[in-house]
């Protein structure tokens, strides 16, 4: 066992939880507060492929999309000044867990399903929620993935009730922490 002190992530905050748990609208204010580069894995699949994800599913199937997330993941690395927002099912791989923490400080952002429903439910660009019962789908799901962004996770916050705005002083929290910021720094 080595002595030596872990090294601190690389400056940048990953983002994973389920779909429609906050990971672009969260991301994109984050980017704004501390002057990051907000980045999409789920953008640049689409910019790469040149088709919504859902046509991606449609033509190619999940399996031809999660090859494309690991590569999304995978194109990030070495860079400093980024949030990051994955897809939901990022976690599924288990490929994606080390290339997550080589990118940065892995935040969960995480609500009830019930919440998760009420955000998701007339998206129809979510393909994997395109069955006959889709609450039903979003609880199986959850269900299953929780585990897997919980042993992913560096830190989480429940964004069940907040506003956004509150989320995002959560999270700018526990990075100051982890990266060592003062107060006013990056702010």
């Amino acid at each position: 066992m080595s002595s030596e002190l872990p090294s601190p992530p690389r400056e940048n905050i990953v983002l994973i939880g389920f779909m429609g748990s906050g990971k672009s609208a969260i991301g994109r204010m984050l980017a704004k507060r501390l002057k990051f580069r907000f980045m999409d894995t789920d953008t640049i699949i689409e910019e790469r492929a040149r088709m919504p994800i859902k046509d991606i599913f449609a033509k190619h199937g999940e399996a031809y999309f999660r090859e494309r997330e690991t590569a999304a993941l995978a194109s990030l690395a070495g860079g400093r000044g980024h949030i990051i927002a994955t897809g939901g099912g990022i976690v599924t791989q288990a490929r994606n867990l080390p290339l997550l923490h080589k990118l940065g400080w892995v935040v969960l952002l995480k609500a009830d399903p019930d919440e998760i429903f009420r955000r998701v439910a007339h998206n129809k660009q979510r393909p994997l929620l395109q069955v006959e019962n889709p609450r039903e789908r979003v609880e199986t799901m959850l269900a299953e993935r929780q585990p897997l962004y919980e042993e992913a996770a560096d830190f989480s916050v429940d964004s069940t009730g907040l506003q956004r705005e509150a989320v995002v002083e959560r999270v700018l929290e526990g990075a100051r922490k982890v990266f060592g910021w003062k107060e006013t720094a990056k702010l």
